[in-house]
């Protein structure tokens, strides 16, 4: 990590050094107004307008003045002309109003104004000025279902379920260990008890564990903060608690943890606290959001009237370990069905013994997306139903994510689009519309996909099928730049850090910060490893101007998801932070 941070810093450190070089110093280029002061995208476009005066002194007259403006990147150049200068008494003055379309190049470049004088043939200029540097365009953060290095294969496409079995659902818990003030010794109480029955009875039902997390935090409280120790010791604790339930999980896909002297905790727990006001709750927020240190925090807290009884109420449950476990349900054919399966898809007369919900189980239970593909391709050939040629395309899909060439990517979606087209024939249905809409949505098409999902959406009112089809629309809406309709969208419990993450960039895009730091948080809370969650967090510090949160924040994203590195040390939102000469030194530090 430390060498990724490494290679980063001196990449910044280039583009740093990249500063023209003014000798002596700007003398024509003084007064110039950039607004709005950084460049954002809007819609589809990234709009400014460049204002400024060239003095005339009798020290200071500039021979036949030139003002050109230009929007250049290492391999792209946006030349944006002549500014016509309007000579007054003492100066020139000029504006100019330009709206661009948007490039992913735009990203990386700089916003620079150069100015000419003397002879016309004279093509350098005399001075430069760099009025900004990239563009901010947290919208184009939003999830779609792409993959990227470093971060986990979202889930896309809605397989047609039998209904017995849904592996599409990753189911998320969290259970709370408790533990007596200072001390880290497991205690068998009836709490404790319970919570070990109702983690039991979860993993019973979702024996396919693909991440468990144990994580010990220390209270606030006088007695629990002497021993930095105390909350990776209830961890390990926890942990050898466990026992036998961790014999069969993979070191890999188990986590142990603490927090200390982090009000993160605290702040899930006041959200649904109802012992205060709301406004005392949002001035309760406002500390716990603040730049300050743990300790200049817990004094402002204290002094927040009513904040006695949060503490006497809330502090107590923070004396625990957590356990969050991300699970999946299995199940399948029994031996004998197995054998008849086998036997059906090495044959080509036509042979078959199992029932049409056997089928769907077998494939619905395989974790291959290459088996489902065969039996799905098999049951196509017994059955005259929309279920194979709809599931078959999802395969297609997520093979299609899985590939790095954009040639055989393009191949996939066709053959995904033409199963769907099949499957519709045979019975319309909402989850082939909404899979046509997300193959669409993936290739760039989204209005056409928004249009699908519209239609998708009216045909059943199914709870799940909603929260994933309305979220999806959600994202596009953020990228049709309508983002309060979006956040509508979002109305659901999701168990997807990456649905969290974009609820909180609909509310980060109509400066609703309160609610787009629950969201953010919330983001976190359901996949640490995700990253964006984090980055979010510092996006409201930087833009709330808490300088030394956004660092902490963004520290953790880069540690979470190195995908976020290269863009952290390059958004507009965060180039005061990397002015600061400490700015490598916060972020690398442990």
């Amino acid at each position: 990590m430390f060498r990724i941070l490494s290679l980063l810093f001196l990449m910044f450190s280039y583009a740093g050094s990249a500063k023209p070089i003014i000798v002596p110093e700007n003398r024509f280029l003084k007064e110039v107004q950039l607004t709005p002061q950084k460049l954002k995208l809007e819609g589809d476009s990234v709009r400014f307008t460049v204002k400024g005066l060239i003095p005339i002194e009798s020290v200071l007259i500039p021979k036949n003045p030139k003002v050109s403006l230009s929007f250049k990147a290492e391999q792209n150049n946006v030349d944006l002309g002549i500014i016509d200068l309007k000579k007054n008494v003492s100066s020139y003055a000029y504006e100019k109003r330009v709206a661009l379309k948007y490039e992913p190049w735009m990203s990386g470049a700089v916003l620079e104004l150069s100015f000419f004088q003397g002879r016309k043939e004279n093509n350098a200029p005399s001075e430069k000025k760099i009025l900004a540097r990239g563009v901010m365009t947290p919208q184009l953060m939003v999830k779609l279902g792409e993959v990227y290095p470093d971060e986990p294969i979202p889930v896309v496409g809605l397989f047609i379920t039998s209904g017995i079995l849904d592996r599409e659902i990753v189911r998320k818990q969290e259970f709370s260990i408790q533990f007596d003030l200072g001390s880290s010794t497991y205690k068998s109480t009836s709490t404790n008890q319970k919570t070990l029955q109702e983690l039991d009875a979860f993993l019973e039902a979702n024996p396919t564990i693909q991440e468990m997390r144990i994580t010990g935090i220390q209270s606030p409280e006088n007695g629990e903060g002497n021993n930095s120790a105390l909350g990776m010791n209830r961890a390990e604790s926890v942990k050898e608690a466990l026992g036998i339930r961790l014999n069969s999980l993979p070191e890999s896909q188990l986590k142990v943890d603490s927090r200390r002297n982090d009000w993160f905790d605290l702040r899930l727990l006041l959200r649904d606290y109802k012992g205060i006001s709301t406004s005392r709750k949002d001035e309760l927020y406002a500390i716990l959001m603040n730049q300050e240190s743990f300790l200049e925090q817990n004094e402002r807290l204290k002094k927040v009237p009513g904040f006695a009884q949060v503490s006497q109420d809330l502090f107590p449950k923070l004396r625990v370990a957590k356990i969050e476990i991300s699970a999946k349900p299995r199940a399948g054919l029994d031996m004998q069905q197995s054998m008849l399966l086998k036997e059906a898809l090495s044959k080509s007369d036509g042979t078959n013994s199992l029932s049409f919900e056997e089928w769907t189980l077998a494939a619905e239970a395989s974790q291959s997306l290459e088996e489902k593909a065969v039996i799905y391709s098999k049951m196509t050939e017994f059955y005259r139903s929309a279920l194979p040629y709809n599931n078959m395309a999802v395969v297609r899909m997520r093979q299609a994510q899985r590939t790095l060439d954009p040639q055989s990517k393009e191949i996939l979606w066709e053959e995904a689009q033409r199963l769907l087209t099949q499957a519709y024939r045979i019975e319309p249905n909402p989850y082939t519309i909404h899979n046509q809409g997300q193959i669409l949505a993936l290739e760039g098409s989204f209005w056409d996909a928004y249009l699908k999902l519209s239609e998708a959406s009216s045909l059943t009112k199914d709870p799940d099928f909603l929260m994933r089809n309305e979220a999806l629309k959600g994202a596009l809406d953020i990228l049709r730049g309508d983002y309060k309709l979006a956040t509508l969208r979002f109305d659901y419990q999701f168990s997807d850090p990456k649905d969290y993450f974009n609820k909180g960039l609909a509310y980060f895009m109509i400066q609703d910060y309160a609610n787009a730091t629950i969201a953010f948080e919330e983001s976190v809370v359901q996949g640490r490893a995700f990253g964006y969650g984090f980055y979010g967090l510092a996006m409201i510090a930087a833009a709330s101007g808490q300088r030394e949160v956004a660092v902490i924040h963004l520290k953790k994203a880069i540690e979470a998801n190195r995908q976020l590195s290269e863009r952290a040390f390059q958004d507009p939102l965060f180039e005061e932070l990397r002015e600061s000469e400490d700015f490598f030194v916060w972020i690398s530090s442990k």
